[in-house]
């Protein structure tokens, strides 16, 4: 610092995300020329070098020019009309551009606020809390921010509010943040720095004030001295050092100490992983810090572990982490922030906070779909992101080169207790995986063992899933995703369009059942939509459809259908997947479905139909149900926990005059009714008949301790309605039943 000298600063390189905000925010306020855009946007320093094909891309994205029908839940922010140029806001852009707009990561945080009044001058503000700390508190909790103790009054969905406790015992918050790493510049520095402190000579002369304290040099020269006792040498920029000493169960832990930075060590870190399990065929669990990496491989009876595994060409290295980050826990902590950044993933309700898990569930599913598409915008932005800004790529080359060039030297030891170094590496290692970080779904879900799940419903002696789901429910659920359902039916002339979009093609009369305008405006509506090339009409089983642009070459590669002429060029290209984008659209756009739905909809072979469910099942994008009944997996959820509510509603308690009643009709007192309360003043002796409704009556009530007196006179003539003593004798004349004694009470 006294030097001057500085790291270097890597300005963002074509941040995709942030250009989608900002073209959605300048289309808000006024109509963009396409060409016009793109210029402007490369007069700006961060995309001077924009690519025109990426450019397109993320129009392509905020127009909801998708790659797949798997994109068909992020609706399109802008509207571009490919003939002349033109791009347009959809309602609510502006909105969105306000209330979502920004560059700094969500991270969870809740405000701690004092009640309202209650602030003696300035802010209500007293802090912010981590969200998993929120979710571990309770209110009255005693909690400490600063140098004074607070009391948890109120936990709200967007903030904390506290009053003051002094005196009182309180517990410490914590945070999850994130740290930058530590540039490489500052760690090379601070590596010469532990090679003077090892040599002995640095406190030999002028030492700078803040190192003057006898104290602080004891503490210092202590600490060398205890590393070089533990490992031989004192690791530093020019010499790092490889300690080896096994944990509390056996395992090797693999400590490399190096100066250089959790922007080098990370990507560092997934190269490691990947060679350590070709090796060894075990999940390393490799966690980079600022000051080294830590893994951990199981017992080996061969060769330790050496150097050798930390080694790598600059250039093999580089396309490994390239490769590797994709399934990183970074890649979708990411991807999650740059999915925001886009406005992909608005709130619900502007002006509040939306939970962090939510977040990060919601953008996992988009991730899941993304990671098939690589030149999807949000995709190459989370790359970009991740090994320019993040990673300090540069640096690692040319410590790879160093490393390889001998200039810098690894010496590995073994130590039977972790050395001094490696106590603070440890320390975050254990925090790692005891707070896990973002994992990508499709990670998660690799783990799930590949099983049949008829045999195993059959194994645990399991229902049908499609038993469990309630008819009613199954009515409103289609009637909701066919916009049929009250409040569900669009409006306008955007709403027109999203019909075709998330239904897909349409007559004009299935149009109208599905949205509020009269026929006129839905007339005009279209008439519009067509004029501007955005629906085009086309025939799909022997009926006249509207259909979406987008859907064009999709239509024509699974369906053979005659595209009119003048289509732009651009909807004309082939899509990977047309068929299975049309079964899926069409399955997510309804309950139940079966095969022949889907092949007279399409006017296909039922064999066709059947082979592309079936390689749907298999990705485990759709249920088969029943014989013939299908159901897309995310409809299949929605029936389903509505059904279970619907069941929880059914069972409520009743009225306590209904369960009398149910005991009396159960006793044969009463006969079985609707439940009318009238029916209580019922005078009629019972309802069974003969010996055997007394037969009836003693099987019921077997065991049961009653004076011998009330049988006679009041239990059996109760229920039977022609009762006399003798019925009773036959019984126990022929050994049907028995008397039992019973001690007198108490």
């Amino acid at each position: 610092m006294f030097a001057g000298r500085l790291e270097n600063l890597t300005p963002p390189h074509n941040p995709l995300d942030v250009l989608a905000q900002q073209t959605v925010a300048a289309a808000a306020m006024d109509a963009l020329q396409a060409d016009e855009w793109y210029s402007r946007v490369r007069r700006a320093a961060p995309w001077k070098d924009l690519p025109r094909r990426v450019f397109d891309a993320t129009l392509d994205m905020l127009s909801g020019r998708y790659p797949s029908g798997d994109f068909s839940a992020f609706r399109p922010k802008l509207v571009w009309n490919r003939e002349t140029g033109i791009l347009t806001a959809r309602p609510g852009a502006q909105l969105l551009a306000v209330t979502s707009g920004g560059t700094i990561p969500d991270r969870g945080m809740y405000s701690v606020l004092l009640p309202e009044g209650e602030e003696q001058a300035g802010s209500r503000r007293v802090g912010e809390l981590d969200e998993e700390m929120v979710y571990e508190s309770r209110v009255n909790d005693i909690i400490t921010l600063g140098a004074t103790s607070w009391r948890i009054q109120q936990i709200t969905r967007d903030q904390v509010i506290v009053a003051p406790a002094p005196g009182r015992s309180a517990r410490l918050p914590f945070w999850r943040g994130e740290g930058n790493g530590r540039p490489a510049e500052l760690g090379e520095m601070i590596g010469d720095f532990l090679h003077l402190l090892a040599d002995g000579a640095f406190f030999s002369g002028t030492i700078p004030p803040w190192l003057a304290e006898e104290n602080t040099i004891a503490n210092i020269q202590g600490l060398i001295d205890e590393q070089r006792n533990a490992t031989g040498i004192v690791p530093g920029s020019r010499h790092l050092v490889l300690e080896r000493c096994r944990d509390e169960i056996g395992y090797w832990r693999i400590i490399l100490h190096s100066p250089y930075g959790r922007r080098v060590h990370e990507p560092w870190a997934l190269a490691i992983a990947g060679r350590i399990h070709a090796l060894w065929g075990a999940d390393a669990s490799v966690v980079a810090s600022d000051d080294g990496i830590v893994a951990r491989i199981p017992d080996t009876d061969g060769k330790l572990p050496d150097a050798a595994i930390f080694l790598f060409e600059p250039e093999k290295l580089l396309q490994i982490v390239r490769e590797a980050v994709g399934s990183s826990a970074l890649f979708a902590a990411r991807f999650r922030e740059c999915a925001a950044r886009a406005l992909l993933m608005p709130g619900r309700t502007p002006g509040h906070r939306t939970p962090l898990w939510q977040q990060r569930l919601r953008a996992s599913q988009l991730l899941e779909i993304a990671q098939g598409y690589p030149d999807f915008p949000v995709i190459l932005e989370t790359l970009r992101e991740c090994l320019q800004d993040v990673y300090d790529l540069p640096a690692l080359e040319r410590l790879m080169r160093r490393l390889n060039g001998g200039e810098i030297q690894i010496s590995d030891v073994t130590t039977t207790t972790p050395s001094p170094f490696a106590a603070s590496l440890l320390f975050g290692y254990v925090a790692e995986f005891m707070y896990q970080s973002d994992a990508p779904l499709a990670e998660r879900r690799a783990s799930v063992l590949s099983l049949d799940s008829e045999l195993l419903r059959n194994l645990l002696g399991q229902v049908d899933p499609g038993e469990l789901l309630d008819p009613q429910v199954i009515r409103q659920v289609e009637e909701e995703l066919q916009r049929l359902a009250p409040g569900r039916r669009a409006k306008g002339e955007e709403g027109l369009f999203d019909l075709l979009r998330e239904l897909g093609p349409m007559t004009v009369e299935d149009l109208a059942q599905r949205h509020t305008g009269s026929s006129e405006e839905i007339a005009s509506y279209l008439e519009n939509l067509l004029a501007v090339k955005r629906i085009f009409p086309t025939m799909i089983s022997g009926q006249e459809r509207l259909a979406c642009m987008d859907d064009a070459a999709r239509l024509r590669d699974a369906l053979g259908v005659r595209l009119p002429e003048s289509l732009p060029e651009i909807y004309l290209h082939r899509v990977s997947y047309p068929l299975r984008d049309l079964f899926l659209r069409y399955l997510r756009a309804h309950a139940l479905v079966t095969a022949e739905q889907l092949a007279h909809e399409f006017s296909l072979g039922i064999a066709i139909v059947e082979e592309q469910l079936q390689q749907l099942r298999e990705q485990g994008l759709v249920m088969n149900l029943q014989q013939d009944i299908w159901v897309s997996d995310e409809v299949f959820r929605r029936l389903r926990l509505r059904s279970l509510q619907a069941a929880r509603e059914a069972t409520r308690p009743v009225a306590a005059t209904t369960y009398a009643r149910l005991l009396l009709e159960r006793q044969g007192v009463l006969p079985a009714t609707d439940g009318s309360p009238a029916l209580f003043a019922s005078t009629s002796p019972g309802v069974y008949e003969g010996v055997d409704g007394v037969m009836r009556v003693i099987e019921q009530l077997a065991g049961v301790g009653l004076p011998a007196s009330l049988w006679e006179s009041q239990i059996l003539p109760a229920r039977v309605r022609d009762y006399s003593p003798e019925m009773l004798d036959e019984l126990l004349a022929t050994g049907a039943v028995i008397w039992s004694g019973q001690k007198k009470a108490g």
